[in-house]
């Protein structure tokens, strides 16, 4: 038997447990041209709460996943191949050669990498400070989210790219303390305590350059008051208003993007999948030097799948939220 994990009602606000259901089915069978999947290890991931509100009711979320071919009709699949592909929130899938990415056995790596720095978490820090903000050698950079899973990737890559200065905004105290002694951050603002604008002219006396966005709201605002003329902004999520019920207010200083003539873009990271070669020739050095960590926070066993999700999106990961199935 397969297990599979449906969505089966909206939420409004922050999602709960009731919102989806585990289903046992009979393990589905490869067609010609296909291969079965077990999967090993599920990505849990804060876009897929915006998923919720728009895709098909009673069927699994999307999600990034790597496991191993058990059965195979594909000629380009083999028996015992690991391989990343996008459907998540299940035990098995069925998937072609088209739709996955048979993975490398690198030495002194994890699989999982593949789903934290080397995934499409890690390529979008990547894209975030190289192709959206040009980082330039030498600059101040402030990361929000930076205890997640694109913002612990982002602090690293962004010291690797000749940042001056690295700045993370997270949500405890403990999470601060690790970002400067484990991974590098020159500091790190714990926003629970309160003055987060105030704290980040603190840290940054002199502004900043490149801010990093995995939040909007205040922390947007916050930066858009820190940077200095001409800096960029590189919004890749906004985590702290995807439970939000009413739409949330514009920052109230959103007109001094204009004063001092800030480039705000917003990217998806699937517009630069073929990065990806890049990334890892960037980043596989570092890592099996030890010089980059992949922070993980790994949820043992598919029926913790919905309290994966849930804890996630209440910060309660360090690094890159994963299932083990």
């Amino acid at each position: 038997m397969a297990v599979i994990v449906h969505q089966v009602a909206r939420p409004q606000g922050w999602p709960v447990a009731e919102q989806f259901a585990y289903l046992d089915v009979p393990t589905p069978a490869p067609g010609p041209g296909q291969a079965l999947v077990e999967n090993l290890y599920l990505s849990v991931d804060p876009y897929m709460r915006e998923r919720m509100d728009v895709d098909e009711l009673g069927v699994p979320l999307e999600g990034r996943s790597i496991g191993q071919v058990v059965h195979s009709r594909d000629l380009l699949l083999s028996v015992g191949d690991l391989v990343l592909h996008r459907h998540g929130w299940r035990s098995h899938a069925l998937v072609t050669h088209q739709e996955v990415r048979v993975l490398p056995v690198v030495p002194g790596l994890s699989l999982t990498t593949y789903l934290s720095v080397l995934g499409g978490t890690g390529l979008s820090a990547y894209v975030g400070l190289t192709r959206v903000a040009q980082l330039r050698t030498g600059e101040t950079v402030f990361v929000s989210a930076a205890g997640g899973g694109v913002g612990s990737a982002a602090g690293q890559i962004a010291r690797l790219l000749g940042a001056k200065r690295v700045i993370g905004s997270t949500g405890s105290a403990a999470k601060a303390e690790y970002l400067t002694s484990e991974l590098g951050f020159d500091a790190a603002i714990d926003y629970t305590a309160g003055d987060l604008p105030g704290r980040l002219a603190a840290e940054a006396p002199d502004g900043i350059d490149v801010y990093l966005d995995n939040v909007g709201g205040g922390h947007l605002e916050a930066a858009i008051g820190a940077l200095r003329p001409r800096g960029r902004i590189a919004w890749c999520g906004a985590v702290g208003q995807y439970n939000s019920v009413m739409p949330p207010a514009a920052p109230r200083n959103l007109f001094d993007i204009v004063e001092k003539q800030i480039r705000l873009e917003g990217f998806l990271v699937r517009d630069y999948k073929y990065l990806q070669t890049e990334l890892e020739g960037f980043l596989v050095p570092y890592l099996q030097a030890g010089r980059v960590l992949a922070p993980e926070t790994i949820v043992e066993g598919l029926p913790n799948m919905v309290d994966a999700f849930l804890s996630m999106l209440g910060g309660g990961n360090t690094g890159k939220m994963i299932v083990k199935v």
